[in-house]
């Protein structure tokens, strides 16, 4: 038998599998994400460029209990046609949406972005949000909290939304011995969620400011929030202690190769993406 008699196989194999592969194409750019319709209850600023925003999701309980974990985010849209979703952390703790039907975000307000155009919308305003989905933060990997007293808490900028959720969720930070929040901002104006500092401290948070570009009457850490972790380090037991970070990818980075170099088992290092 000669090879020309397999040319038309061939051909036929080559046109299947090229159709195999334009139907899986076709399956990936099908978008099957469920999009909610959901009201705006409060636009408020929270910081310089930062805005705190409350969305209604009473009349969707399959929403608001898809929320089961501090750290868990979803995606939300404008009911526009050139609007690209956006990825959102949910800043209230998972019990707000059960008890008030609501979710909350804290928003920094980028130029040309989605979330500009958010934060410029009004109470009333239609959004469109997806199930909360991630796998939050796994609290069980540090739990319980007499094998684990230390836990270092790592937020930048708008990264201390979760971080919100997670402490208001709680921990058990009350029965641990040393639990710490190196928060890092430009400046004050910039660092949300001042007001709500003392309530953290009265459930067992330490908190440490730290400011990169702070004025002249600052007496608190400045730089960045890995060199203010650098200065202080403070780790008795490395095999008791857990951390949670959350911000920019760089000092994300940074701070986990300190807590490991230091002999934190990295599986206690807990990130929410």
């Amino acid at each position: 038998m000669t090879l020309s008699k397999f040319q038309p196989l061939r051909r036929l194999s080559h046109h299947l599998r090229r159709r195999g592969l334009a139907v899986s194409a076709a399956a990936v750019r099908q978008d099957t994400t469920l999009w909610t319709p959901t009201p705006l209850v409060k636009i408020s600023p929270a910081a310089e460029s930062l805005f705190n925003i409350t969305i209604d999701v009473s009349e969707s309980p399959e929403l608001a209990a898809s929320y089961t974990k501090a750290g868990q985010y979803l995606q939300l849209r404008l009911q526009e046609p050139e609007s690209k979703p956006s990825f959102l952390a949910i800043a209230s703790p998972p019990s707000i949406a059960a008890s008030k039907g609501v979710f909350e975000f804290l928003i920094k307000s980028v130029p040309g972005s989605t979330a500009e155009l958010l934060c410029g919308l009004q109470k009333g305003d239609v959004v469109e949000l997806t199930p909360a989905m991630g796998k939050g933060f796994d609290i069980d990997q540090i739990s319980p909290p007499d094998n684990y007293q230390t836990v270092l808490i790592f937020a930048t900028g708008s990264g201390i939304s979760p971080i919100r959720s997670l402490i208001e969720a709680g921990f058990s930070a009350d029965k641990r011995s040393d639990v710490r929040l190196y928060y890092g901002a430009r400046n004050l104006n910039r660092m949300a969620y001042q007001e709500r500092f003392k309530e953290w401290k009265s459930s067992g948070v330490d908190i440490v400011p730290v400011l990169s570009q702070p004025d002249d009457s600052w007496t608190g850490e400045s730089g960045y929030v890995q060199a203010a972790f650098a200065r202080e380090r403070r780790i008795h037991s490395p095999q008791s202690t857990g951390a949670v970070l959350c911000g920019q990818k760089q000092m994300a980075e940074e701070v986990t190769s300190l807590l490991v170099g230091d002999g934190v088992s990295s599986e206690k290092i807990l990130k929410n993406f």
